[in-house]
C-alpha cells in the first residue's frame, strides 16, 4: 500500500473535525510531563474540544481550501491542536488557564470565529467569558431593573393600603 494511501484516513479524519469546529488553536506541547499533558486532556475534553497531535502536513493538507488556511505558516515544529466544537473560546481558554501551572505549553497561533490570531491576541481572546457566563451576565442586567421596580411598586402599593 502507498504512502498516500495510508496518510488519506488521517487527512480525512482532521478535515471531519475541522468541517464541524467553530474554532482551532495551534500549541507548542514541548517540555510537557506525561501527567500535565493528561491533565490538560482532561480539562479540554470536558469543554467538549478535541486535542490531538498530528503532523504538520497532515494537518496543512486538511487546511487547504478552509477558513483554518492561514494556520500553515504556523504549522513548524511540534504542534498540537485543539478543535472547538461547543464553544469558540474553549480552547485558548483552557490552554491560557494551563499557563499557569505548565509554563512550557505556549500558543502558536489560532483562529476564532473565522479570524486569524497569533499568539499575543490569543492571549486576549482566552479572557473572552464563554457563551454560558456571558448570557447569564446579561439576563441578569436585564432582571435588575425589573426586579427594583417590582420593589418599588409593591413598597408604594404597601403605603397606600
Amino acid at each position: 500500500m502507498a504512502k498516500v494511501e495510508l496518510k488519506q484516513p488521517v487527512v480525512e479524519e482532521i478535515k471531519g473535525y475541522v468541517a464541524t469546529a467553530k474554532s482551532i488553536v495551534l500549541v507548542d506541547y514541548r517540555g510537557l510531563s506525561v501527567a500535565q499533558d493528561t491533565e490538560l486532556r482532561k480539562k479540554l475534553r470536558a469543554a467538549g474540544v478535541v486535542y490531538k497531535v498530528y503532523k504538520n502536513t497532515m494537518l496543512n493538507f486538511a487546511f487547504k481550501g478552509t477558513e483554518f488556511e492561514a494556520l500553515a505558516n504556523d504549522l513548524n515544529g511540534p504542534s498540537a491542536v485543539a478543535f472547538g466544537m461547543e464553544d469558540a473560546t474553549a480552547p485558548a481558554r483552557i490552554f491560557f488557564e494551563s499557563f499557569k501551572t505548565m509554563p512550557k505549553l505556549e500558543f502558536k497561533a489560532g483562529v476564532v470565529g473565522g479570524s486569524y490570531y497569533d499568539a499575543k491576541q490569543l492571549e486576549i481572546i482566552a479572557t473572552i467569558p464563554s457563551r454560558e457566563v456571558l448570557i447569564s451576565r446579561l439576563l441578569g442586567s436585564i432582571q435588575s431593573p425589573i426586579t427594583n421596580l417590582a420593589r418599588v411598586l409593591k413598597q408604594i402599593a404597601e403605603k397606600q393600603a
